[in-house]
């Protein structure tokens, strides 16, 4: 087999001596060379050289670009730039997220001959089901990852957006792990709960006689989490007097304990989280102006679990293990088919209560649909989908231009004479799954 140019040795032996995984490739995306860091992590370790580059990490027949994700190669052959992915990799492992940096390598002439590869794993996300981290493998849940890679090694303010339920302090924690920070604390304060003067106590530490109980010194958590990660989440419920001194924190990079004199060195990196459109209450006067652009120095959404529903029984065979641990539980098609078309107002969290719920209903090893709550048997999804966008529409609004519902006699006449799956029989008839079934019932 050709297998192109072929590179210096000096290159070759230099990849070498790199720790971490390295591999070189041509332009055709075969590798020409592997170190020994990237073999001891591969599957076929003596039969590398010549194979795709694809076909090794992903098993994939085609290039990554055209099986649907992001292809850093085909991105630096069009930009002449050094290219940064997230990718899910089979290794010895198994699968695992592992975070790409590709270079260009030119010859003489300027053009690129090949490409070194470097691979970082990204311990804290999983492509399958595990007891704790970061869970997905959907493209939405992909793009997240591949911001939270990105800034994790840096020292900018992160600001998380999601709905309540969308795992705000997993991420907080994976940006934590993933940092130069890793090994020391992670604190997290929930400012939902906290008064204006409680906030202050917590978050600085008040001296002894600084107010009525306080009869000694207490430290603050932004000194519990001096050389680590503060996270503080509901950052928006956070009182405005407070914002000042919070602002005057993240600028000064110092504070003093309540009742204090002393002014003391801050040394922690921020990551803020909240489910509230922060930009709003900055318009309504609720949250300051500059406070907000100090926090969103680096903006990451995260995405409801409906806009990654290919997740859910990756999501749900790992939520299982956690509240059943001692029970082999699995879960039925239909009932499958039933968490897949609900909405999930509350998320991951909702998820998981759900599960809960039903485990302790079943006595067996699977889930079946008459342990799911009834919401989702009936179709009651909460009506996120419709607010997706921020605008509330109205029951007429739902229901209009579509067909009108079949009546019973023409439900039974089309489940007599379908053939195909319970999804295209829905679309047919112009209803959702969730109605479908419940008329399926109602029909007995």
């Amino acid at each position: 087999m050709s297998i192109g140019p072929h590179p210096l040795p000096e290159l070759v032996s230099f990849l070498d001596t790199l720790p971490e995984p390295h591999i070189l490739c041509d332009r055709n995306y075969r590798i020409l060379a592997a170190n020994g860091a990237y073999r001891a992590k591969c599957e076929r370790p003596d039969d590398l050289i010549g194979r795709h580059c694809y076909e090794v990490s992903h098993h994939y027949p085609v290039p990554c670009d055209q099986a649907g994700e992001s292809c850093p190669l085909a991105r630096s052959l069009q930009s002449g730039q050094r290219e940064r992915v997230v990718h899910l990799h089979h290794t010895a492992g198994g699968e695992r997220y592992e975070n790409i940096e590709l270079s260009p390598v030119r010859d003489r002439g300027g053009e690129i001959a090949f490409f070194i590869e470097k691979l970082e794993p990204l311990p804290v996300a999983r492509g399958v089901a595990a007891d704790q981290g970061l869970i997905g493998r959907a493209p939405a849940f992909l793009a997240m990852l591949e911001l939270v890679a990105r800034v994790a090694p840096s020292e900018a303010s992160v600001l998380l957006q999601g709905e309540s339920g969308t795992g705000k302090e997993l991420a907080a924690q994976a940006i934590h792990e993933a940092s130069r920070r890793a090994d020391r604390p992670f604190v997290a304060v929930d400012c939902s709960g906290l008064t204006e003067t409680l906030f202050e106590s917590e978050l600085f530490g008040h001296e002894r006689g600084a107010f009525t109980g306080a009869t000694t010194r207490k430290s603050g958590l932004v000194e519990v989490a001096s050389g680590g990660t503060l996270f503080l989440d509901e950052l928006g419920d956070i009182p405005l007097a407070m914002q000042v001194k919070l602002l005057r924190l993240l600028e000064t990079g110092t504070y003093r304990r309540v009742g204090g004199t002393e002014l003391i060195r801050a040394d922690i990196r921020l990551v803020s989280a909240t489910h509230r459109p922060l930009k709003a209450l900055v318009e309504r006067g609720q949250f300051r102006q500059d406070l907000f652009y100090r926090v969103n120095a680096f903006p990451i959404s995260l995405p409801p679990l409906r806009r990654r529903r290919e997740d859910i029984p990756l999501l749900a065979e790992a939520l299982l293990k956690r509240v059943a641990p001692e029970r082999p539980l699995g879960i039925a098609a239909d009932a499958l088919d039933c968490l897949l078309t609900y909405d999930y107002p509350g998320n991951v969290r909702e998820l998981r209560n759900i599960l809960e719920r039903a485990s302790l209903l079943c006595d067996g090893d699977l889930l079946q649909l008459r342990h799911l709550p009834e919401e989702l048997q009936f179709g009651e999804s909460g009506g996120t989908a419709a607010t997706d966008a921020g605008n509330v529409l109205s029951p007429d609004a739902l229901t209009a231009g579509r067909p009108a519902a079949p009546s019973d006699a023409q439900l039974r006449a089309a489940l007599q004479g379908h053939r195909g799956s319970r999804k295209s029989l829905a679309a047919q008839l112009g209803m959702s799954e969730r109605t479908l079934y419940r008329r399926i019932k109602e029909l007995g």
